[in-house]
């Protein structure tokens, strides 16, 4: 009987030990794709709202890069955010441009993740003021609720081959990435990262349909074949052709901008700049609601 009741206490020890080593749940669809689970994050091609935050549905209002709100464009596949912020001078807080305030857009930004738990989103703000991480930046995400959801990764930068997998992301609960363009201090808030030292872009602001390829904005110690990169697939107008001029989104050719046929010719042109013939990482899109922009991500991911 003392031989018994030591093997029952052994099991039950074992028990113990289990409940608290193996993982609560596993994901088995991930970003809507069950392939994608045992992708490693950066090896998956995201779409990417430009400017996120300015949506409008007036042809008139020059400044829109985007005709549907932020939840909408959730709904379409977007897994990229982008947004540029500024603080505004009348109530001192922190708005995304002349919108919302960052409070306010990341809230609705975590209403989507809770009524989705198997989606790994990306947020990329810009810090053109370069204001405070841990005085102004992370108090946003933490009223939001992000901060719970934010991934810290072991150390930065991180590799393109690094980075976990998106199963691995969504059940460790960490499954959401931030990047900031400028002023991120992983010493100071280590869920703010700096983008340009694990991902290069193309040029912004093109005016050519052909989309000619380069690589811009890149820093750190990081070789560029261990970035990761975002094509700026977005077709600008200049609108006024004298002195500097004035650029603005083009939403009239946006069917064919944001077609598979000129992605993927943009994206053929980036591949052999990536040191590695990787497919880009994220595809930043105006008028995220037109075209075909997830059919090409679908296609880049072998999806479709």
């Amino acid at each position: 009987m003392v031989q018994l009741a030591k093997f029952l206490a052994l099991v039950s020890s074992l028990n113990v030990v289990l409940a608290y080593t193996v993982p609560s749940r596993r994901a088995t669809v991930c970003n809507g794709h069950a392939e994608l689970c045992d992708r490693v994050y950066s090896n998956v091609t995201f779409i990417g709202a430009h400017d996120s935050f300015a949506f409008s549905t007036d042809p008139l209002n020059l400044s829109r890069d985007q005709m549907v709100d932020v939840p909408t464009q959730l709904s379409l596949g977007v897994r990229l955010l982008q947004a540029q912020s500024h603080v505004n001078s009348q109530d001192g807080q922190l708005h995304f441009c002349h919108t919302s305030t960052v409070v306010d857009y990341l809230k609705t930004v975590k209403t989507f993740l809770d009524a989705n738990p198997n989606e790994v989103l990306t947020l990329l703000f810009t810090n053109p003021e370069a204001q405070s991480v841990s005085t102004v930046w992370k108090p946003a995400f933490d009223t939001a609720g992000i901060t719970p959801l934010a991934y810290v990764p072991p150390s930065v930068p991180v590799k393109n081959s690094d980075w976990p997998t998106l199963g691995q992301l969504i059940d460790s609960g960490k499954r959401v990435i931030v990047f900031l363009d400028a002023g991120a201090d992983t010493s100071a808030v280590d869920f703010i990262l700096p983008e340009f030292e694990m991902i290069w872009e193309t040029p912004f602001s093109v005016t050519d349909a052909s989309f000619p390829c380069s690589v811009d904005r890149i820093q750190g110690p990081l070789a560029t074949a261990d970035h990761s990169y975002m094509i700026n697939h977005s077709l600008n107008k200049n609108i006024l052709p004298i002195g500097n001029g004035v650029i603005v989104s083009d939403p009239i050719d946006a069917p064919t901008t944001n077609s598979v046929t000129s992605i993927l010719a943009n994206v053929a042109n980036c591949v052999p700049l990536s040191g590695a013939n990787r497919n880009p990482q994220f595809l930043l899109l105006d008028w995220v609601n037109v075209g075909q922009g997830l059919q090409a991500a679908n296609m880049l991911n072998g999806l479709a």
